[in-house]
């Protein structure tokens, strides 16, 4: 009887859950379609669903806690989806879009997203539980991927459509891979709490950007994107000022004990 109970409970474990993982199943055919799209240089379609994947890895994980069915497969599945979906889409989207170039820059510049996006993942994994999880150590994958998908959105919307060759865009793709394998600080947004009570100029501000994102989507998104890969080394720069400052405080006042003495 005994010997049954184990061998069942084998077997449950060897299960995974079905529901978390079609969300991750989802956003990674989303950014496998993005690839398709890209190549037949449908590069507004291949961005969005980039985005439409985004909204698909964020629900898995919570779909997952919220349904108490969080796994070791599923943390796995979905770092692998994710390379998929923000690394290698997003990185032949920018290639063929914008860095398609005979010397062979851009080819270089498409491999360093994925090599960082991938190194950018196995370093999250393993320091899960390691760091504090009110910040992100690097830009996350999804947002530098996010990044790209909504510059050609952005394009297309004010009016340049098909491929955008740029130098420009290259020098951009190779900053966000190595801010993704930085050690900058980005703001993780997971203490936050939406059941908490808020000040009415807060719920105003609140009402006021979800209008802006409806009559100017494609550009808000763009500028909150790009504005949230600058935040991590503004706040590195703001964080080094404020240290130096006080070191400089600091050595005024030994210097003005000492001559007080």
């Amino acid at each position: 009887m005994n010997k049954e109970l184990r061998i069942k409970n084998i077997r449950i474990k060897k299960g995974i859950y079905v529901l978390p993982n079609l969300f991750t199943t989802a956003s990674l055919f989303a950014g496998f379609y993005s690839i398709i799209l890209s190549v037949q240089e449908k590069f507004l379609f291949a961005a969005v669903a980039i985005l439409v994947s985004l909204v698909f890895d964020g629900l898995d994980g919570r779909i997952a806690r919220m349904t108490n069915t969080t796994s070791k497969f599923g943390a796995e599945y979905d770092s692998l989806a994710d390379l998929i979906a923000f690394g290698l889409a997003p990185a032949i989207l920018a290639y063929i879009w914008a860095m398609s170039f005979p010397d062979k820059h851009g080819l270089v510049a498409g491999f360093m997203f994925v090599a960082c996006g991938a190194l950018r993942l196995a370093r999250y994994n393993i320091q899960i539980g390691l760091i504090d999880s009110k910040v992100f150590n690097g830009l996350p994958i999804p947002a530098a991927a996010s990044v790209i998908a909504t510059t050609v959105i952005f394009f297309d919307f004010i009016g340049i459509e098909g491929k955008f060759q740029s130098s420009f865009f290259t020098i951009a793709v190779i900053i966000l891979s190595l801010l993704m394998v930085s050690n900058i600080k980005y703001y993780s947004f997971k203490d936050m709490n939406l059941y908490a009570r808020m000040s009415f100029k807060i719920l105003l501000v609140v009402i006021v950007i979800f209008l802006i994102f409806y009559l100017k989507k494609e550009t808000m998104a763009f500028v909150v994107m790009v504005g949230y890969a600058f935040s991590g080394p503004i706040w590195w720069v703001m964080k080094f000022s404020r240290k130096i400052n006080q070191q400089v405080k600091e050595k005024k006042n030994i210097e003005h004990s000492d001559t007080g003495q």
